[in-house]
């Protein structure tokens, strides 16, 4: 079969719906956080939730960006950015010179509890209709297409 032969129903494939779906989450996400006086992303509010589950101690750079699933440039860039808004501090661990340790602030134990509120009132808008069992359905589904991907290697 010749490529301008293959025919896809794309309305009728998961791959829109996903796609679509997500950009609606990503923008309301945002304007949700916008509306609580919280000018940050949700890799920002990712991280802030990482680093409050694990408050003692905090976490190395490493494990973060394995946490958050970012590479570690990209998480660099990202914890500069929330360093500048005093969210987090980064310490140089004292065993290994090479490593951060990186923590939370008070200023970022303050932003993670305000963006609880926003992140249940979106949780709460996003599951309106929907029955417990569709839930579960779609989680269940979601998680099938993830497991289909690891299978392919295509997301490590």
């Amino acid at each position: 079969m010749q490529v301008d032969e293959v025919q896809i129903d794309f309305e009728n494939s998961i791959l829109p719906w996903l796609g679509r779906t997500s950009k609606f989450v990503d923008h309301y996400l945002h304007l949700l956080l916008s509306r609580h006086g919280l000018p940050f992303s949700k890799e920002q509010i990712v991280v802030l939730k990482m680093l409050h589950d694990h408050e003692g101690d905090g976490l190395n750079q490493n494990e973060l960006a394995f946490l958050t699933n970012r590479d570690k440039s990209s998480l660099t860039r990202l914890l500069s950015n929330m360093e500048k808004k005093k969210c987090i501090i980064r310490k140089q661990d004292k065993e290994d010179k090479r490593v951060n340790q990186v923590f939370l602030t008070d200023e970022g134990r303050m932003v993670f509890k305000k963006s609880k509120l926003a992140l249940n009132q979106f949780i709460e808008d996003m599951e309106q209709g929907i029955s417990e069992m569709e839930k579960k359905q779609l989680i269940a589904i979601l998680k099938k297409v993830q497991i289909n991907y690891k299978k392919e290697s295509l997301v490590q």
